[in-house]
């Protein structure tokens, strides 16, 4: 999968000293479209920052059934149509972690569930929002003002991705 962007800590404006070595991440995650054309987004409404649907692969797990279980989880979508977008890497200093994103779009197949979200994501209050792609894109584009460090590559990383499958659904 092709990487767009490697993203640093001086990409986001922070001076946290580079790490000896990371501890390698890879997850997986989807710009989902509804049957409106729309796509979800999860809203940190406590850290005020959006992000694309997705999360960590497991033991055991590949990149599709990883994204299967964390849409069901975070959106209550079960999911078709599942095509590649391209991968972001990041460089996370604070939390000594390299973290690779591949990036999927996919479609909602039948009705949207209910979400199950872990305590962490209950903490943060996140709730799925549904918007026009080109919303949504806009929608992170107005978020420059993030102070939460991982919202700021998370808003980065998923703006980049927004824009990116914008051109292929365009095709």
């Amino acid at each position: 999968m092709k990487i767009f962007k490697t993203i640093r800590d001086s990409d986001i404006g922070s001076l946290a000293v580079e790490p000896n070595s990371f501890l390698e991440r890879k997850p997986s995650r989807a710009i989902v479209f509804d049957e409106g054309n729309k796509v979800a987004l999860f809203h940190s409404t406590n850290k005020h920052y959006h992000k694309l649907p997705g999360g960590g692969v497991e033991e055991g797990e590949d990149f599709e059934t990883a994204l299967r279980r964390e849409l069901l989880e975070e959106i209550g979508c079960a999911v078709t149509n599942i095509r590649e977008v391209g991968a972001i890497e990041e460089y996370r200093n604070k939390f000594k972690v390299q973290q690779i994103s591949y990036c999927y779009i996919a479609d909602v197949l039948g009705e949207k569930g209910i979400p199950h979200l872990d305590e962490g994501e209950i903490a943060e209050g996140f709730v799925t929002e549904w918007l026009d792609l080109n919303l949504a894109i806009k929608v992170l584009e107005s978020e420059k003002d993030i102070e939460d460090y991982q919202g700021k590559f998370i808003q980065m990383r998923d703006l980049i991705f927004l824009k990116e499958a914008k051109k292929i659904v365009a095709r």
